[in-house]
């Protein structure tokens, strides 16, 4: 994986703070899997647990990629800079392989 470019902030701070208050319930939530496992609790309550931490993982990720798309990539084409706005876009057909399950 490539270094990460320093860029300009994508998100507010109160966006960065939602969006830290979202990751604390899904660690939370990532805790009391833990905790039921060791529990040995039913295998349902378990799956239940499992699918609202990925759940509420998959919705950070989805505002992430749409402020991504608001800032990063949106000022990519407005600045007329055809490289930058091609690797902008290798990263998002990326991004969306990986969000559809398809890893190259």
């Amino acid at each position: 994986m490539a270094p990460a470019a320093k860029i300009p902030s994508m998100l507010s701070d109160d966006e960065k703070k939602k969006l830290q208050n979202r990751l604390r319930r899904v660690i939370g939530q990532v805790e009391a899997v833990g905790r039921m496992i060791e529990d040995e609790e039913y295998c349902v309550q378990i799956l239940m647990q499992l699918s609202a931490a990925t759940g509420a993982l998959g919705k950070v990720g989805q505002i992430v990629l749409e402020q991504h798309l608001k800032s990063c990539v949106t000022e990519a084409i407005e600045s007329g800079d055809a490289a930058d706005r091609d690797e902008k876009l290798e990263e998002l057909i990326k991004i969306f392989r990986k969000y559809a399950g398809v890893i190259d």
